[in-house]
């Protein structure tokens, strides 16, 4: 009963799989910012040119 107490009480949590996650996320972010990104400058120089009429 007291070591389940003394588990309870522990709220370190899983800080090495936080970190994890959070890294995994930065990589696919950064990832996917590469790929999509001159696509995506494009798709909104298109659609300034064309509103200011340039």
């Amino acid at each position: 009963m007291r070591r389940l107490l003394h588990r309870l009480a522990d709220d370190r949590g899983d800080v090495p799989g936080w970190v994890l996650i959070t890294l995994m996320t930065a990589a696919l972010v950064i990832l996917i910012w590469a790929l999509a990104g001159p696509a995506l400058a494009d798709i909104f120089q298109n659609a300034i040119s064309k509103v200011s009429g340039i």
